[in-house]
């Protein structure tokens, strides 16, 4: 047993919502000491909404952990919604949420898309952050969704079939631009469940998390499930066709100007990552030489790899750890 697995029961999460002035609410769980080192978790895809099991990395009597669901996911309203959805929004969001919590500055941890936002946050304002944790980092290059849709079809040529047959498209280099076209709105209900459906277990395939009679099967479950899947990869389809507002040479630009300012930070890959490539972390070291790399040997993409999930916990410790331990005894001293 792992000093990490040994970590407490969680604590039942305090849930929040921000109203924003353009339609949108925001909703956002808090768990952890209320004394704790605050850290907002931001989560990937674009789409697929916060994940409690993220709360197991941290020890929940030292932290203060904020669970975001970004616009359109998760318990956020309106569910799929890409109306007044783009990155510059979701960092407004953050600072709201940190002012509304009273928040002088967090930590963060973003794995994938919450990576890469994570930075674009922190680039935009260090002095809100006190470090950055990252997992898996995705750099919103085309060069990373056309591998996606077409390199990775190597790994799952079956899942990708009737991803093409679903999306009504022949030619592999066409397929993003199709399924992205097939989820918008007004597009026939149909039409936009089987393309769901089918990118679900296409991404799960490769992936590797998805068994043969899952991947076989068309079933989403009941029509809440059904809805909560297509407005997932609608957002994703939105944000990957505008490469996330960002881009790679914009996102290290950002992930400089943070460490310029004093913001450290930290990321952990996998070294067999079959989504975000493991040179997308030497990118980021020639950027930002101070930052802390970590290759986690034999790792995937998920939070869920057992390596993953260790050196992420660590590299936490690692990050804010003597922040909560100074705490502490600031506390008892006053």
């Amino acid at each position: 047993m792992t000093k990490h697995s040994r970590r407490r029961a969680t604590p039942p999460l305090e849930i929040d919502t921000l109203r924003t002035r353009d339609g949108h609410c925001v909703s956002f769980a808090v768990a952890g000491a209320e004394d704790g080192v605050p850290v907002a978790v931001l989560h990937g895809g674009p789409g697929s909404g916060s994940q409690p099991g993220a709360l197991r990395l941290f020890d929940l009597a030292r932290f203060r952990v904020v669970l975001i669901d970004q616009r359109g996911t998760g318990a956020s309203t309106p569910h799929g919604s890409i109306r007044h959805n783009r990155t510059d929004h979701l960092i407004d969001d953050l600072e709201a949420i940190r002012t509304r919590l009273g928040f002088e500055r967090w930590g963060v941890l973003g794995g994938s898309w919450g990576a890469a936002l994570a930075l674009a946050y922190a680039g935009q304002h260090p002095q809100a952050v006190s470090g950055v944790v990252l997992r898996g980092l995705f750099l919103t290059s085309a060069r990373e969704v056309r591998d996606l849709f077409v390199r990775s079809r190597r790994r799952a040529p079956h899942a990708a079939s009737r991803l093409c047959t679903a999306a009504r498209c022949a030619w592999p280099t066409a397929l993003f631009t199709r399924c992205h076209a097939a989820l918008q709105d007004g597009t026939d209900p149909a039409r936009q469940r089987a393309v769901a459906l089918a990118w679900r277990n296409y991404e799960e395939a490769v992936l590797g998390r998805a068994d043969a009679r899952q991947d076989r099967s068309a079933a989403a479950g009941s029509p809440r499930d059904t809805r909560k899947l297509i407005g997932k990869y609608r957002i994703q389809a939105h944000y990957l066709a505008h490469r996330c507002w960002l881009g790679e040479n914009r996102l290290l630009q950002l992930a400089r100007s943070a460490a310029a300012a004093g913001v450290p930070l930290a990321a952990v890959h996998g070294t067999r990552d079959p989504v975000c490539p493991r040179g997308n972390l030497r990118r980021l070291a020639r950027a930002v030489p101070a930052a802390q790399v970590e290759y986690v040997r034999g790792a995937g993409h998920l939070a869920s790899d057992p390596a993953l999930h260790e050196s992420v916990a660590r590299a936490l410790e690692t990050m804010f750890g003597s922040s909560a331990h100074e705490g502490r005894i600031a506390r008892r001293a006053a």
